[in-house]
């Protein structure tokens, strides 16, 4: 993978790649392949998503048995028709594992509206009352959803430890908005497409150093300016994460050593994971 040529590299850089979706059937056959791939590109650790019962206790399994993934649970809008007491009750079990950093994946997804938008805020609403309870930060979705989003959240937010808006691709609004109930954004490789990536590109600047998190969403969302061929089946994965970095680097005009740096820094403390450096080597 190619950097920079301004880019300094006097010590070892890390990256924190804060949204994966690990247990996603693409990664069945070779997930320690995966894992190996992502840390000799540097990503230091991976927080795995949690989108409904099944993927939250497989999430969080999988990250008990390494010392570099942690997890998310929660119940994605896309399933929000099925949040029942009983979702509820493993929810509120799960969110107490040492291995959980965060609550959600949680939100609104008026886009696809695979469960009723009245579902979707009730689901969101509960989880968010979840999150206060346990004391953990959201992980946030929101896709054509902003203008109902939004107040939800806000009244929400003085109760909440943190949020991070995940594979943000919203209007300036809707960026200054989240900024200003000072939440942090997540950039996947959205920002690398040329298509339909444009208005990210250009928002990416207006993201102080202290709120930008990066994630692949891996498998999804592969960067479409890849300078080499593409993984296996177009397949992305934390790998790629670096290749991400470089581009808001470039967008940002700074070096990848800074974004790197500031971008785990935030991850870091967001989900309250020891730092790269306190980190025992994993094998």
């Amino acid at each position: 993978m190619t950097l920079p040529h301004n880019t300094p590299h006097k010590t070892r850089i890390h990256w924190a790649d804060i949204g994966v979706n690990l247990t996603d059937k693409q990664f069945r056959d070779d997930r320690d392949n995966v894992l190996k791939r992502a840390r000799a590109a540097d990503v230091s650790w991976q927080l795995i998503t949690g989108t409904s019962l099944e993927e939250s206790r497989q999430a969080v399994a999988l990250a008990s048995q390494h010392d570099d993934l942690y997890a998310t649970a929660g119940l994605h809008p896309h399933g929000a028709r099925f949040y029942s007491p009983e979702t509820e009750k493993e929810l509120r079990e799960l969110l107490q594992s040492p291995e959980v950093r965060a609550a959600g994946e949680m939100g609104l997804d008026f886009n696809r509206d695979f469960s009723p938008r009245p579902a979707q805020e009730k689901a969101f609403e509960a989880q968010l009352a979840l999150a206060v309870e346990a004391g953990l930060p959201v992980f946030l979705h929101e896709r054509d959803a902003y203008e109902r989003f939004l107040p939800i959240l806000k009244a929400w937010r003085h109760q909440l430890k943190g949020a991070v808006v995940h594979c943000f691709t919203g209007s300036k609004r809707a960026l200054f908005d989240y900024l200003d109930l000072d939440c942090h954004i997540g950039i996947t490789g959205w920002v690398c497409d040329e298509r339909r990536g444009r208005e990210l590109a250009a928002l990416v600047p207006n993201i102080p150093d202290n709120r930008l998190l990066l994630e692949t969403d891996a498998p999804y969302l592969i960067p479409r300016n890849l300078p080499t061929a593409p993984p296996l089946k177009r397949r992305n994965e934390p790998a790629l994460l670096p290749w991400i970095g470089q581009c808001v680097a470039l967008l940002r005009d700074q070096t990848i050593d800074v974004v790197a740096a500031n971008t785990t820094a935030n991850a870091c403390e967001l989900f309250a994971t020891a730092s790269p450096e306190q980190m025992i080597a994993p094998d």
